[in-house]
This record gives structure tokens, C-alpha cells and sequence, in this order.
């Protein structure tokens, strides 16, 4: 498989939030990259195609828009 990405992904494991309209779920964040990240869902709910990621550990907020989705797990770009 040919590499499309911009930027290459470290594989992590850090708890993070979605946060969106005042509401916040709690996510994976399984790779990572300067421009986007890869974050897994432990239940199907339904997500808008912009939200902002926030990272506590790093103490990061970061405004993110939906690439790619599957089931449990979806894409995002960084829109900084």
C-alpha cells in the first residue's frame, strides 16, 4: 500500500475528549501526526464532520475535521 499521508503517524494510546456543542466524549487517540490523527470509539455515537480534540495529558485543544470513518474508529485532519 502506497503511503498518502503528509505528515508520518506515531502510534500512541492517550485518553482524550471530543468536545462539540458543550458535549464531551471520551476517545483514543491511536496515531498522531502534526496534521491529523486516528481515534477509536469504545461506543457508536454519532459524530459531527468538525469538532474540537482535546488532549489533557498534553494539554492540548485542537480544532479537527472528519476524513475518513468506520465503525468504531475515524480520521482527522488538524485545521490549525
Amino acid at each position: 500500500m502506497v503511503e498518502t499521508r503528509i505528515a508520518p503517524r506515531v502510534r500512541v494510546m492517550k485518553p482524550a475528549k471530543i468536545d462539540y456543542g458543550g458535549d464531551k466524549y471520551p476517545c483514543i487517540v491511536r496515531d498522531i501526526s502534526s496534521t491529523g490523527a486516528a481515534l477509536d470509539f469504545s461506543e457508536l455515537i454519532r459524530i459531527p464532520n468538525e469538532f474540537t480534540l482535546i488532549l489533557p495529558d498534553d494539554k492540548l485543544k485542537l480544532p479537527c475535521r472528519v476524513v475518513w470513518r468506520k465503525e468504531f474508529r475515524l480520521g482527522v485532519v488538524f485545521d490549525l
